[in-house]
């Protein structure tokens, strides 16, 4: 919604500023997008009349005009223009004047004659874009007088961005209505009398249609002038609303839609046969409209009629065969309310739209239609001239204004705010809404121009807007505070994605619906019943919620991969989704948060020392043990459909499978182009978080044994295993067992390895005895021996 603040400080004029205005209707909840002047500055520019117009004796394209500028000496002007004539008042800027682009004017002599001033085009007065000569000013100009003051150029235009429940405020009236509840201005509000009939005409008006259409005015204009010009003043309202001068008659309906916000329609009364009807369209009816498009009105459509033809979209466009001319003499004038429900959404259904149609589905002032007819017949009798004949209405079932309760103490609640009922009935005074107040209640019938008053959240809007949202205290919350424990035994997220980042990691967000196929060869989920199917996807490749991290860690190294990136650590925390008929607090489905990680390319970023090793299952395996430090899990073979056969392990933490770690599966590595096998893992969260609180042991202080053993045992013991049977039968006096050597070869049978185990021992009261060193070897090797067939090494 655009107009002109001249325009509106006619209807009320508060004693604020252009800026001030601006501000104050934005926190009334009616925005202002843009607040721009019609001109930029200038100065010493007058209304000139030019008196004499002679060809400069020197230049073919060149005048030397005489022109009075208002003080009674005419001064000489040189004039390039092209249709500058004698006669015509034109914009003079005197010497002196300063104009835009910071261009000044000056006594000076143009090919030997002297110029004192300048006669202006609207491009030099920063007023058009293009200009193909002299701003020609209309014959009643007042000489001399001060351009600006004349044009209204020190005027501003103001564009709202309206919510789509506020289509009062689509009209001049509406805001101006506003502007006096919100700042307690004067309203001086157009007062529309009735004109009174002259002639007898009139055309019946029959509503086949009284849901769509219950309301209607109809009246004869005859004898009209159609080709007298439109005044300036109103000329110029209606560019600085955005809408272009077209002729007399349709300025006239133009306008008064701005000013009452009430869309008026004239039809040639000529090509009118019968009486005029409101219907719903028929069967493959066809209409040429005024934007010369011919359409197939469906049958969803309100049109307007005469006895034979359709003649008009209601409430959106007019037909050419019946629009008026240049030639009309006689109109038949239309003033009526559509439902919203009727109208909204059909233009927009053949590709276009209105400013009609804009404001008829979002809602019309069905009160204030019989006053914008006779607003308009006013104005035309005045600029057209003609005689009126009476005003003919077919009315229905209006608009129920139901009643809403409006509570005191709901208001203050909501609001946070110490109103009172005297307060909110000045307020509700100032909207001009009607209501009934009863004790500390109020029961408020909505107006006919508000079609967004419905429940009572709606009238505590409405008091908060003129209580104006910036004058609303925003205190600071108080509470009774105290900071959460921070379990000892429990790591806080935020140092689990600090320990990655730390190691080289980047986290990633990825989403938890992925591609059913993901499933399929990272959770070697193929049958549907497996799968967590979405009912209604964003995307088909989007389908299924995902039962592991994996398939998003692998899109991201490949979306890294084609940006030349060879050297990809990632890691990401999510929920992942299984069906678990147990499962709480979501019925059906267990949703585990877990932490799934990705390395790939390099061990160690590129560089003099790095030596050009890949990452491996090792590096990744490290990576784990530092996160779960100082748990120490275990790591067994595992075959998972994700990763490679040979190279996959799961992990376990106190005998619970937390998760697992391996290299992608060959399979895999081809199927999505990768030029290597990265080194994936998965962990559960919650037991990432989980810490072993540290517990005091005394530190010895005398020395330490150290003895180290060699024993053959058969190539397919796992150490893990040997170390557990250790373990189980380990002395006293033991406090380190490490592995530092493994040999198969020569010396060693065939299917045999060597491993080479440094025992410590050590005792916190007193040094250790040679014999008590030897019995415990003795029962080591012992153990060995027994468990795992195990020989000692000669």
């Amino acid at each position: 919604m655009k107009f002109s603040e001249s325009w509106l400080r006619s209807l009320v004029d508060p004693k604020l500023s252009s800026e001030e205005l601006s501000h104050l209707l934005t926190m009334a909840g009616l925005e202002v997008e843009e607040l721009d002047a019609v001109a930029p500055a200038f100065t010493s520019v007058v209304v000139a009349q030019v008196l004499e117009v002679v060809k400069h004796p020197d230049a073919d394209r060149l005048n030397v005009c005489q022109v009075d500028i208002g003080t009674g000496t005419p001064q000489q002007i040189v004039c390039g223009a092209p249709n500058v004539a004698a006669g015509l008042k034109v914009p003079c800027a005197l010497p002196g004047a300063e104009l835009p682009g910071d261009f000044k004017i000056k006594v000076a002599k143009v090919r030997g004659i002297e110029s004192s001033g300048m006669l202006c085009s609207a491009k030099e007065l920063g007023i058009a874009e293009e200009a193909s000569g002299l701003l020609i000013l209309p014959a009643d100009a007042p000489v001399g007088q001060s351009i600006r003051q004349y044009l209204d150029l020190d005027d501003h235009v103001f564009e709202l961005k309206l919510t789509p429940n506020r289509a009062d405020c689509l009209s001049l009236l509406g805001v101006a209505r506003e502007v006096g509840a919100i700042t307690g201005a004067a309203t001086n509000l157009p007062v529309v009398a009735e004109v009174p009939a002259s002639i007898a005409d009139s055309r019946a008006i029959v509503l086949d249609a009284p849901a769509a259409c219950p309301l209607y005015y109809g009246r004869i204009v005859k004898n009209v002038d159609a080709k007298a010009p439109t005044p300036e003043w109103m000329k110029r309202r209606l560019e600085r609303s955005g809408i272009r001068s077209i002729s007399a008659l349709v300025d006239i309906t133009n306008y008064v839609m701005l000013e009452l916000g009430q869309p008026l329609h004239a039809f040639d009364n000529t090509r009118l046969e019968g009486a005029v009807h409101a219907r719903m369209a028929k069967p493959e009816e066809k209409l040429l409209l005024l934007n010369e498009q011919t359409i197939t009105v469906d049958a969803d459509i309100l049109v307007i009629s005469d006895d034979a033809k359709p003649l008009a979209m209601a409430g959106i466009m007019g037909g050419e065969e019946s629009g008026i001319t240049l030639e009309t003499s006689e109109l038949f004038l239309e003033s009526a309310f559509f439902a919203p429900k009727s109208i909204a959404g059909r233009a927009r259904r053949y590709g276009f739209g209105s400013d009609a149609s804009h404001r008829f589905e979002r809602g019309v002032d069905f009160g204030g239609t019989r006053r914008a007819i006779e607003r308009a017949t006013q104005l035309i009798l005045e600029i057209c001239g003609g005689l009126a004949g009476p005003v003919v209405e077919a009315k229905a079932e209006l608009p129920a204004r139901q009643p809403v309760r409006l509570r005191t103490a709901r208001a203050e609640k909501v609001l946070g705010l110490p109103l009172g009922a005297e307060r909110i009935a000045g307020l509700f005074k100032g909207l001009a809404l009607d209501f009934v107040q009863q004790g500390d209640d109020f029961l408020v019938t909505p107006p006919s121009w508000r079609f967004d008053m419905e429940i009572e959240e709606d009238l505590i809007e409405e008091i908060a807007r003129l209580y104006g949202y910036d004058n609303i205290p925003s205190p600071a919350p108080q509470a009774r505070m105290a900071m959460l424990r921070q379990p000892e035994a429990q790591r806080p997220a935020y140092r689990v994605r600090q320990m990655l980042a730390d190691r080289g990691y980047q986290e990633v967000v990825n989403f938890a619906f992925v591609e059913t196929q993901w499933e399929a060869d990272f959770a070697g989920k193929t049958a549907e019943a497996d799968l967590i199917r979405l009912a209604n996807p964003i995307a088909s490749q989007m389908a299924v919620m995902r039962s592991n991290l994996f398939g998003g860690l692998i899109a991201n190294l490949v979306t890294n991969l084609k940006r030349k990136q060879t050297r990809v650590r990632l890691f990401e925390v999510g929920r992942t989704f299984h069906r678990d008929a147990a499962a709480v607090p979501v019925a059906g489905y267990r949703q585990p948060w877990r932490l799934g990680g990705l390395a790939f390319g390099g061990a160690l970023p590129d560089g003099w020392a790095s030596g050009g090793r890949k990452v491996d299952f090792f590096d990744v395996k490290g990576d784990i043990e530092a996160l779960l430090a100082p748990a120490a899990p275990r790591f067994e073979k595992q075959v998972h459909p994700a990763l490679h056969p040979g190279r996959a392990a799961r992990i376990l933490l106190d005998g619970v499978d937390i998760g697992c770690v391996g290299e992608l599966h060959p399979e895999w590595v081809q199927k999505y182009d990768l030029t290597a096998a990265p080194v994936l893992f998965e962990l559960d969260f919650a037991a990432i978080k989980a810490v072993v609180v540290p517990v005091y042991t005394e530190l010895s202080r005398f020395p330490a044994v150290v003895r180290d053993l060699a024993v053959v045992v058969d190539r397919d013991l796992a150490l893990q295993a040997l170390f557990d049977g250790l373990k189980q039968d380990l002395p006293g006096l033991v406090t380190d067992l490490q592995l530092f050597d493994v040999y198969a070869g020569k010396g060693v049978p065939e299917n045999k390895k060597s491993l080479a185990l440094r025992i410590v021992m050590q005792d916190t009261q007193r040094t250790l005895q040679d014999s008590e060193v030897d019995a415990a070897m003795q029962q080591l090797i012992a153990c060995l021996e027994k468990t795992f067939g195990a020989q000692l090494r000669a």
